[in-house]
């Protein structure tokens, strides 16, 4: 598996266009912040954030499904076991945060 790739790298681009528009974002809720801006007006921008960091994570587990633990299965069951509990971890941490 030394030469394996990782699944998300042919939407590479897209995902680094989406995490500088999150760090935008990041940078925008501390100026509100220094501004003293209204609370809710702060409060709904986290919001944007979060479901902007949801979408990346769930795009992401999303290629590592199709691509990662796919490749994994056909290497034999071990192999597979192995990432689809990564996954159910990765899964397990996304949902309690």
């Amino acid at each position: 598996m030394a030469d394996h790739q990782h699944g998300y790298l042919h939407r590479k681009d897209d995902y680094l266009a989406r995490l500088r528009r999150i760090e935008g974002q990041a940078r925008g809720l501390q100026r509100m912040v220094e501004e003293e801006q209204y609370c809710i007006d702060i409060l709904t921008q986290v919001s944007a954030m979060t479901k902007a960091l949801q979408s990346v994570s769930l795009g992401l587990l999303d290629e590592h499904m199709h691509h990662c633990v796919a490749d994994a299965a056909r290497q034999g069951e071990d192999e597979g076991r192995a990432k689809i509990d990564e996954a159910v971890a990765a899964i397990t941490r996304l949902v309690k945060s």
